[in-house]
C-alpha cells in the first residue's frame, strides 16, 4: 500500500531567521514604487509634450500615443500612491527583514560588481569571476570545483558566442592579448 500521506520535510540551514527585524513595511515599498512611477510618468508625459502630442493634418505627431500611456500610467501612479496612503494607516506588514535583505544582497552586489567588470574585464573574464565567486562564496563549494566549472562554462560561452555564431561580445584586455 503506498503512503502518500508522508511528507518529507528539508529544513534549510540558510533560511533567514523567523525572527529577524524588519528593514522596511510593503506599504513603505508601495509608497516609494507609486512615486517613482509618477516620476516616470511626468518624465515621458514631458518628453512627449516636447516631441509632439497632439494631431496635425498628416495624423498624429510622434509623441501624441506615449504621451497619453504617460497620462495613464501618472493616473495609475496617483491612484496606487491614494491607496497605499490610506491603507499605510493599518497595521504594518514587513515587506523585507534584515536576514531576508541580506540574502537579497549577497546575489545582487556581486551581479552588480559583474556588469561593472565587464566594461573593463570583458565578458569572458567577468563571467568566470562570478561564477567562481558565487560558487565559492555562497553556494560553499569546494575551491577546484569552483574554478573548473568557472573555466568550463566560460570556455563554452566563448566558442559558442565567439567562434561558432561570430556574436560580437564585449572583450577586455585579456581577449586582446590572445588576438580576439
Amino acid at each position: 500500500m503506498p503512503q502518500t500521506d508522508l511528507e518529507i520535510i528539508v529544513e534549510d540551514p540558510t533560511a533567514p531567521e523567523d525572527d529577524s527585524p524588519s528593514v522596511v513595511s510593503s506599504g513603505t515599498i508601495e509608497i516609494f514604487v507609486c512615486f517613482l512611477l509618477l516620476a516616470l510618468a511626468a518624465t515621458l508625459g514631458y518628453d512627449n509634450w516636447r516631441t509632439g502630442a497632439s494631431w496635425d493634418s498628416t495624423g498624429p505627431e510622434p509623441g501624441y500615443f506615449p504621451f497619453y500611456l504617460s497620462v495613464i500610467l501618472g493616473g495609475a501612479s496617483l491612484y496606487g500612491l491614494i491607496v497605499a496612503l490610506v491603507a499605510h494607516r493599518a497595521a504594518a506588514e514587513t515587506f523585507v527583514t534584515r536576514a531576508q535583505a541580506r540574502r537579497v544582497m549577497a546575489v545582487f552586489v556581486p551581479t552588480l560588481l559583474f556588469c561593472l567588470a565587464t566594461q573593463f574585464l570583458g565578458l569572458y573574464v567577468a563571467s568566470f569571476l562570478l561564477i567562481a565567486s558565487f560558487m565559492r562564496l555562497v553556494g560553499k563549494i569546494a575551491l577546484w570545483k569552483s574554478l573548473l566549472t568557472a573555466v568550463v562554462f566560460t570556455a563554452i560561452m566563448f566558442v559558442t558566442f565567439d567562434i561558432a555564431f561570430d556574436v560580437i561580445m564585449p572583450k577586455g584586455p585579456l581577449e586582446a592579448a590572445f588576438g580576439h
